[in-house]
């Protein structure tokens, strides 16, 4: 019984921490005995947060100016769509690899410079589409426009 209530106490401090709660099923095998299966449930949406709430930009003018005409060129000529968030943008692309990979290396990059920014990118299991969520903090979307040109 000691065993349990440790092992319950973990599961209990552990979900505290992440903000999941926990949900148990009771399964009934062939043989008649009872096992259960522990599933996380997600409560704060399971999405990724950011710790910094300073809107700037690390990379020089010259930087900017070079990902501007590269990365975020090529990523404006093949957007399908824009949608407005309240807190930024999403921005709709083809989920085909070769889309997903310059998505995911805009999300390496732009990270380094641009940290007060949360990416959230959804793709397609059948590649048809592939969706990037640039979010931030206050004044995020104000400077979505004119910094990125997206």
């Amino acid at each position: 019984m000691l065993l349990n209530m440790k092992t319950l106490l973990t599961i209990c401090v552990c979900f505290a921490v992440v903000g999941c709660t926990n949900t148990t099923k009771t399964n009934v095998a062939s043989n008649d005995s009872t096992t259960k299966a522990s599933t996380a449930m997600c409560s704060d949406g399971c999405i990724a947060t950011n710790k910094s709430g300073v809107l700037t930009c690390k990379l020089t003018s010259a930087e900017l100016q070079q990902c501007k005409a590269t990365v975020l060129a090529s990523l404006r000529k093949q957007m399908l769509e824009r949608k407005e968030l309240p807190n930024g943008y999403a921005f709709k692309f083809s989920g085909n690899d070769q889309t997903v990979d310059e998505l995911t290396s805009f999300i390496k990059t732009e990270r380094q410079c641009c940290d007060f920014f949360t990416f959230n990118l959804s793709v397609s299991g059948d590649g048809s589409e592939a969706w990037l969520q640039l979010t931030g903090p206050e004044g995020s979307k104000d400077f979505i426009t004119p910094e990125l040109s997206l």
